[in-house]
């Protein structure tokens, strides 16, 4: 490996790294070099580390270079990266500099050298129609190797199923796939072993009106509740059917007046195609419409179900005061639907495509010396590569996902192909989303954790960007001079959006204030938002009647008929269930040496004012973690997937 230096005096010097009698570069050894330069070189503008390749692979992973200079300062050269083959690296120094602020044509030639690289490596690809545009690259090998994962084994998600199976001694149960368990008490034998005080929590109360409303504000898709302003007239719902389960003396229309009541509707699942890849079992789906209820307790219960879009005497309203097993299963249709929209809409895409479409946009646009490329870096790792390896293996044609859930064998590409369209820049603003669906008063909804904690983590988030934003662009006019930025958001809007004006996403940013909401949409959704969505599916789904991956029955056509017989046989078979479980505890758990947010252990930022704004969000973010500690303190259902102790980076899982 040879390091070269290149100075205003127009001087260079070329230096070969090693030690005599040393074994260089060693696979995970840690080697530091010095090297003493001879000639005043002027100040330092470059430095280029080349590597010459042996017959082995001998990719080589460099973290900084420091130079000292003859006056005893030093200067911080962060590269972060691998460099492979016969390749060489041009290193800035560490100060993130705006396009404007470099004079020198080496410096501006650098600059757009470093981007014209990157524009061949990382180039936009349609995986399905319709969809956000994703990198192209048909398997996690062919992924640039900055952004692949260190260990691709930790990722692979056939290993990791089959080993979460292992753990969970559900693997005895795989042989008999197609067979039915005995009744719901059989479903505690794939249980009872991984049980912890959520989960346990659910298999103990999942039955119950409060629970299932509950999920609604704080499981793992707490983000579909809206406060209903009207009752639709395709959910002909009425005061004689709700009468008993309302507690203020008041009309249902008053109640909706009032704002008590709330409404969750599965219409994207209307018309979706069920998985047929297995012959040997007919899968069903449904598209139900559920009205919850604020009671007098500021509980939110359910009042009536409807299990498909067009009302009708085969499909009936069903309702709290109906035969228990006719209520159970209208509930259980309800959980298995808000499963398939938590991992399809929720989940894969407003988490994981939304990101790596940011990260694309960022490696294309930004280049390393960027200040925002310095900050959003952190929030980008492995996230292409984790979308990479879920198309190779998890949602692909005959992928894992096939193998246990309702919308897979294609009806997952028919939901996001549905649900893009309301993928818009506002309902990525966590509080304008809030506002939009009526949840936003903490007073009328006093037990919405998931709003309450968000709003915290948003604001600090916010905090943070603005910080960094008026350390390096003193006015509006510097923002609409950066021309990096602006085609950062340009490839956005035009390749991850699809240039939908309906989407709402900018074109370009023109003030700061505007920026600073624009990068906290990119940080909050590439950490918080992934992690409130993804971290408690175990907690909520590992108990299967709870939220069943697949139904084996169509939905009843109407009442007085439902046994409890009949709601096993529409449950997912054992070897589905066993399927499911290893999923969601796979799903469930940090990467190694996992990366909080707030926690930026590689330095691409050098400056003191970054660092001491680093500082201060993470006084911020651990004020938070005091506040949701204190709040969760002998809570049964404690609510800490917005904690920012338990919030990774990026989207990594």
């Amino acid at each position: 490996v040879y390091l070269s230096l290149e100075g205003t005096a127009g001087c260079s010097e070329r230096h070969l790294l090693d030690k005599p009698f040393y074994n260089d570069f060693e696979r995970g050894a840690v080697d530091s070099y010095d090297v003493t330069v001879e000639e005043d070189l002027g100040e330092i503008q470059l430095l280029k580390i080349e590597k010459r390749k042996y017959w082995y692979q001998d990719d080589w992973y460099l973290k900084y270079i420091t130079v000292k200079t003859p006056m005893g300062d030093y200067l911080e050269f962060p590269c972060y990266r691998w460099i492979t083959d016969e390749k060489e690296i041009v290193l800035r120094d560490g100060r993130a500099k705006l396009p404007r602020d470099d004079k020198t044509q080496i410096l501006k030639q650098h600059r757009r050298k470093e981007l014209e690289t990157r524009q061949k490596m990382y180039r936009w690809k349609e995986w399905h129609p319709g969809f956000p545009l994703s990198i192209d690259a048909h398997s996690h090998s062919d992924l640039p190797r900055d952004i692949q994962f260190d260990n691709e084994k930790g990722i692979d998600f056939i290993l990791n199923y089959s080993k979460a199976m292992e753990n969970l001694y559900v693997n005895r149960f795989m042989h008999m796939f197609q067979s039915s368990w005995s009744d719901f008490a059989d479903f505690e034998r794939i249980f009872v072993r991984i049980s912890n005080t959520i989960s346990e929590y659910v298999m103990q109360h999942w039955k119950e009106d409060f629970m299932f409303g509950y999920q609604f504000l704080n499981g793992c898709n707490p983000v579909l509740i809206r406060r209903c302003t009207e009752i639709p007239k395709k959910f002909p719902v009425t005061m004689d059917m709700v009468e008993c389960s309302l507690e203020r003396n008041l009309t249902l229309e008053e109640e909706v007046k009032q704002g008590n009541i709330f409404i969750v509707d599965y219409e994207l699942l209307d018309g979706v195609d069920a998985n047929k890849t297995d012959p040997c079992t007919i899968q069903y789906l449904a598209a139900p419409i559920c009205l919850l209820y604020k009671n007098l307790e500021n509980k939110i219960v359910p009042i009536a179900i409807q299990l498909g879009q067009k009302p009708g005497p085969d499909n009936p309203i069903f309702l709290p005061s109906d035969a228990t097993y006719d209520w159970l299963l209208a509930k259980i249709w309800v959980r298995s639907s808000d499963f398939h929209i938590h991992q399809t809409v929720t989940h894969l895409l407003r988490t994981h495509l939304v990101s790596e479409v940011f990260s694309i946009a960022m490696f294309r646009q930004l280049p390393a010396v960027h200040p925002l490329f310095k900050l959003l870096v952190p929030h980008m790792r492995f996230t292409i590569a984790i979308n990479t390896k879920a198309r190779e293996q998890l949602i692909c044609e005959c992928g894992l996902f096939d193998k246990a859930n309702a919308t897979g064998g294609g009806g997952h590409v028919q939901m996001v192909q549905k649900a893009v369209k309301d993928l818009t820049y506002s309902s990525l603003c966590f509080p304008e989303e809030m506002k939009a669906k009526g949840m936003d008063s903490k007073e009328d909804i006093p037990y919405y954790f998931y709003r309450d904690d968000g709003i915290k983590v948003w604001e600090a988030i916010k905090s943070f960007t603005k910080d960094v934003i008026h350390i390096y662009y003193e006015s509006d006019e510097v923002v609409c001079e950066d021309v990096e930025l602006q085609a950062f958001v340009k490839d956005i809007y035009v390749y991850g959006m699809r240039g939908v004006k309906s989407s709402g996403f900018p074109k370009a940013i023109r003030t700061r204030e505007k920026l600073a909401e624009y990068l906290t949409v990119i940080i909050f959704t590439t950490s918080a938002q992934h992690a409130a969505v993804n971290f408690g599916q175990y907690d909520w789904c590992s108990w299967i009647p709870n939220a069943p991956p697949t139904m084996r029955c169509p939905p009843p056509t109407e009442k007085g008929t439902v046994t409890i017989e009949q709601i096993v046989e529409t449950l997912p078979d054992r070897g589905r269930s066993c399927w499911h479980l290893g999923a969601v505890w796979a799903l469930s758990q940090f990467q190694d040496n996992e990366l909080f947010l707030g926690m930026y252990p590689d330095e691409h930022f050098v400056e003191k004012p970054v660092k001491d704004a680093m500082a201060k969000f993470r006084k911020n973010l651990d004020e938070i973690v005091n506040t949701i500690t204190e709040r969760n303190k002998n809570k049964k259902l404690p609510y800490y997937y917005l904690s920012p102790d338990r919030i990774p980076n990026s989207v990594a899982v």
